[in-house]
């Protein structure tokens, strides 16, 4: 007998996930699963509108930021700055107090840009480094670089994994996707 799909109806009921940037495929496919989706405009970088966005979320217990749009706009710099930015206004407004969340830091693409890659490894770096100190706090944070041929499908399938009770073992982490899916892992220990 086969087994049973892991990404099935109902996974994601009652998550409550945030997209900062992007993320029409990630919201379609978690929605599908059960997840209640909510955005999270941060004004271009704006740190008081990403607080004042966080505040007013209903809830919030994982947040994606997606750097893709950002880069393309203004580079990497102002990529890594406005994830920074939604995810520290989200972390204090929602996961910190609730006493668990997860963060997924949604790398560019290669083709997105001259500065893709050097986005991609800040956000690498900031996943690993933050979460010696998140991890008191109950939250996961991991880094996710799609490949220029990953399927959006693919990427929306991984968020969706992170952000079910079977992810919960990932953080610290680098997970790197190729044309057919998970391709990589680095541990944050590396």
């Amino acid at each position: 007998m086969p087994e049973p799909p892991l990404l099935r109806p109902g996974l994601l009921d009652g998550v409550d996930l945030v997209l900062a940037g992007g993320g029409d495929a990630i919201a379609a496919a978690c929605a599908a699963l059960g997840a209640r989706i909510h955005r999270l405009e941060t004004g271009g970088g704006d740190e008081d509108a990403a607080r004042e966005g966080a505040t007013a979320l209903p809830a919030a217990s994982t947040l994606v930021c997606d750097t893709a749009p950002a880069l393309r706009e203004r580079g990497s710099a102002a990529a890594v700055e406005a994830a920074w930015i939604a995810t520290r206004a989200v972390l204090a407004a929602q996961l910190q107090p609730a006493g668990r969340g997860l963060v997924i830091l949604l790398a560019p693409r290669p083709g997105d840009g001259p500065e893709a890659r050097q986005a991609a490894e800040a956000l690498a770096n900031l996943a690993k480094t933050t979460s010696v100190e998140w991890a008191r706090l109950g939250v996961r944070i991991v880094a996710v670089r799609p490949a220029d041929a990953t399927p959006d499908a693919a990427v929306a399938d991984l968020v969706a994994y992170l952000s079910s009770p079977a992810g919960a073992y990932f953080s610290a982490c680098t997970l790197e996707l190729g044309a057919a899916g998970l391709s990589g892992y680095t541990s944050g220990s590396s």
